[in-house]
């Protein structure tokens, strides 16, 4: 266990990194790199998924503060968006942990990768709209909130590959965009991580130090470094045009694809 938390900080790093400057939450890079370690170290084949899924929303938790709290200080959240999101994405994420307890982990590996490359495809395309022009009509973000979260949990990402396409899609500027997403990582999170605790307890063949499905080894390795990286890339997401934050927002998206994909 403890070669798995040295890698873990590795990762950690990679992801707060990522979580600040593109609103991701980590999870595109944490979930893969989980399966690979876990069969690394021979977990259970049937928890390797579902274990790199909880444990990716539970380190989620504090990398997004970090960014949420550089977001703040920069001015850049739009703090009543978040509160319409927020009621949605809390029941969905519990939902969505409930689900992917019942999903066979190759369909759910197959339903990640097609996900992140629809995704990829949507952000490298343009937009067509004027970012500068709010819409008004805010009652679709109530719903729009349940289906990011129910979705985010049970891929285990922070949901900024679904809320960031969303918002610009609804007219919000990119940056603010980033922003939002980065708190509504929260949310998500600690509902999903929740619900897979509860759901993982007295299961057989989960290794030492886990609680429920979340592998606290691995866990504490992402936490200590993603928080610390976090703010490095809010601050790089200030500064960076939108056009550019987009393409290189689907450029990660489609290489981890790519990665999953190939292993």
């Amino acid at each position: 266990m403890l070669e798995l938390f040295w890698l873990s900080m590795l990762l950690g790093a990679v992801a707060g990194l990522l979580a600040g400057l593109f609103g991701l939450g980590g999870g595109v890079v944490i979930v893969p790199a989980l399966v690979w370690m876990f069969t690394w170290q021979q977990f259970s084949p049937q928890l390797i998924m579902i274990m790199a899924v909880a444990t990716s929303l539970a380190a989620i938790i504090p990398t997004a503060l970090s960014a949420a709290i550089t977001h703040h200080c920069l001015g850049s959240i739009d703090w009543k968006c978040v509160f319409r999101l927020s009621p949605g994405i809390l029941l969905g994420a519990a939902i969505g942990a409930i689900v992917a307890d019942l999903i066979d982990a190759e369909l759910l590996k197959i339903f990640f990768i097609t996900y992140l490359l629809f995704v990829g495809l949507r952000m490298a395309m343009p937009l067509g709209i004027n970012e500068g022009n709010k819409n008004n009509n805010h009652r679709v973000d109530y719903l729009a909130g349940g289906g990011i979260g129910f979705l985010s949990s049970i891929l285990g990402i922070g949901g900024g590959t679904l809320t960031v396409p969303y918002l610009v899609g609804r007219q919000v500027i990119m940056k603010r965009a980033v922003a939002v997403s980065s708190v509504c990582g929260l949310p998500i999170a600690i509902s999903g991580t929740i619900t897979y605790a509860l759901l993982g307890t007295g299961k057989q063949s989960l290794p030492d130090w886990s609680l429920g499905y979340v592998c606290l080894p691995a866990l504490a390795g992402v936490v200590v470094c993603s928080v610390l990286t976090a703010p490095v890339g809010a601050k790089l997401a200030n500064k960076l045009p939108a056009k550019k934050l987009k393409r290189y927002f689907s450029l990660v998206i489609f290489v981890i694809a790519l990665k999953m994909l190939l292993a």
